[in-house]
């Protein structure tokens, strides 16, 4: 197997649930070996049960199993001087300390920035956190649903103005989007760190993500825009919306150089005289009298099934999609070409698949491991950081590991 990107550097990650979690496993699927340090109780999102995909599974806990893929999982008891003694020990082995433990546990651990960069100026101390680390809000617990979907805005302009209720945010949504940058800001103080000699400091919260997701919307508050959720195409350009096929599906049309598609489109759908009408001759005529221009699109749509319209549009060059549902992705001609579905077969145990990272080197989609069980290769690791059997005994008796 070719060397993967991160081979040879070690990740201490001391963090639970998903977003943290996530960006390790970002990490442990180009190689770099993650050691998570859990809880002689286990992470508490191994007890989650959610969608049929956690505990409620019936079979492998595939929302543990994303998170958490490719690593070793070590079991310690930081609150006893043994197991805080043995993290160190593991610390002076590693590349990037990995935490979504808040600030003020960390400063009692001994474990804040500025203790472990007089201690190993070379590590790269990377945590993830919901709003940030200054401010009111730098020590209030932050899930994706409070500090990405709800505090972040996304409810808000997700959520279309005629409902007493936000939507509600799909699993995860915010974790894993933060996950990918935290990801890329860990590669990034690495690259530096090896130009410098010296560790960074790298913070991603899961707000910022918020914010980064929706930056036009952000962009167009500052201007003094109040943005909220549309449907359909609400827009100047009738040729940028979702359109309702013949047997209740849709397509989404994304024409934005409206001017160059509108009569190549008009052609290809048997409406010629579309093109010499006055009322659609360019991009502005076709604003002034879009409730008349989306009528006659979707008159068109509604008289072909979603079959069709695929079969049609493949026939120009222009960017459009179907509207698919979650389930249809499996099958997806795309997603399986570019191996965006991966399967874990280790040869223990049973095979499962799990979406892959969004990142290929080469072409290629990285090799899916399985989740470690929890505390699986505690003495494993702790045989390497150069403990005998007699003293993993004594970790043993003294409560530092289970």
């Amino acid at each position: 197997m070719e060397a993967g990107a991160f081979d040879g550097l070690r990740v201490v990650e001391l963090a639970q649930w998903v977003f943290v979690p996530v960006a390790g496993a970002l990490m442990a699927d180009w190689g770099a070996d993650v050691v998570r340090v859990e809880r002689p109780e286990g992470d508490p999102y191994r007890g989650l049960a959610t969608q049929g995909i956690g505990t409620d599974s019936g079979g492998v806990n595939l929302s543990l199993a994303l998170a958490n893929r490719g690593k070793r999982s070590i079991a310690l008891d930081l609150r006893t001087g043994e197991g805080r003694a043995a993290l160190d020990r593991l610390l002076a082995t590693a590349d990037v300390f990995l935490t979504n433990v808040r600030p003020a546990a960390l400063g009692r651990l001994g474990l804040d920035a500025d203790a472990l960069a007089e201690r190993f100026p070379r590590l790269v101390y990377a945590r993830g956190h919901g709003f940030g680390v200054r401010g009111p809000g730098a020590d209030r617990p932050g899930y994706d649903s409070s500090a990405f979907w709800a505090q972040g805005g996304m409810a808000h302009v997700l959520t279309p103005p005629d409902r007493d209720l936000p939507i509600n945010q799909r699993g995860a949504m915010g974790d894993r989007n933060a996950a990918m940058a935290l990801a890329f800001g860990m590669a990034a103080a690495l690259l530096r760190r090896e130009r410098t000699g010296r560790g960074s400091v790298v913070d991603v919260s899961l707000l910022a993500t918020a914010m980064w997701t929706l930056s036009s919307d952000v962009l167009s508050a500052l201007a003094g825009g109040q943005p909220r959720a549309v449907s359909g195409s609400a827009g100047p350009n009738p040729l940028v919306g979702a359109y309702r096929t013949k047997d209740g599906r849709h397509i989404q049309l994304v024409f934005l150089q409206s001017d160059r598609y509108w009569a190549p489109f008009c052609r290809l759908i048997g409406r010629d005289d579309l093109i010499d009408d006055p009322r659609f001759a360019d991009l502005a005529a076709r604003g002034e009298n879009r409730a008349a221009c989306v009528a006659e699109i979707q008159a068109a749509f509604a008289g072909r099934t979603l079959a069709e319209w695929k079969d049609l549009l493949a026939r120009i060059d222009a960017p459009w999609a179907p509207v698919q549902a979650v389930e249809e992705l499996l099958t997806d001609p795309q997603v399986l070409a570019n191996g965006y579905l991966g399967e874990v077969d280790d040869g223990n145990g049973p095979k499962y698949s799990l979406p892959t990272v969004p990142v290929q080197f080469d072409e290629h989609p990285p090799v899916m491991r399985r989740a470690p069980e929890h505390g699986e290769h505690t003495e494993t690791v702790l045989l390497e950081l150069g403990y005998s059997w007699d003293q993993i005994a004594e970790l043993k008796d003294a409560g530092a590991i289970p």
